[in-house]
C-alpha cells in the first residue's frame, strides 16, 4: 500500500497495481535524463506541464525503479493503463504532486 506521507503512490499498469515514488535516487536519475541542474530546475520543468510520452516513460521508469522495481524503460514503454494516454498522464501528474506538493492534478 502507497503511503503519500512519503510521496508514494499507487497505479495499475498493466491491470496491476504498483507502487510508485520519486526517491532521492530516481530524482537524480530524472535531473541526469532532463539535464536538469538541480531539483529546482527539474521541478520547474514538470511545472511548465508539457510531458512528452519520452518523460512520462522516463519518469514512470524512476517512480517505479524508486518504490524497488526491476524495471528499464523499455518495459515501461510497453505497459498499458486505464484511459491510455490520459490515463498516464494522470499518473505521472499524481507522482509529481506526491513529490513536489501540490495536489497531483
Amino acid at each position: 500500500m502507497a503511503n503519500r506521507h512519503r510521496g508514494e503512490i499507487e497505479a495499475v499498469l498493466d491491470g496491476k497495481p504498483h507502487v510508485l515514488c520519486l526517491t532521492l535516487g530516481a530524482l537524480a536519475e530524472l535531473e541526469t535524463a532532463f539535464g536538469a541542474e538541480d531539483l529546482s530546475a527539474l521541478a520547474a520543468r514538470f511545472g511548465e506541464g508539457r510531458l512528452s510520452a519520452r518523460d512520462a516513460i522516463r519518469i514512470l521508469g524512476a517512480g517505479l525503479r524508486g518504490a524497488g522495481a526491476v524495471i528499464d524503460d523499455h518495459q515501461v514503454a510497453a505497459m498499458r493503463a486505464e484511459h491510455g494516454a490520459a490515463g498516464f498522464a494522470g499518473i505521472v501528474s499524481e507522482l509529481l504532486g506526491a513529490t513536489f506538493g501540490g495536489g497531483g492534478g
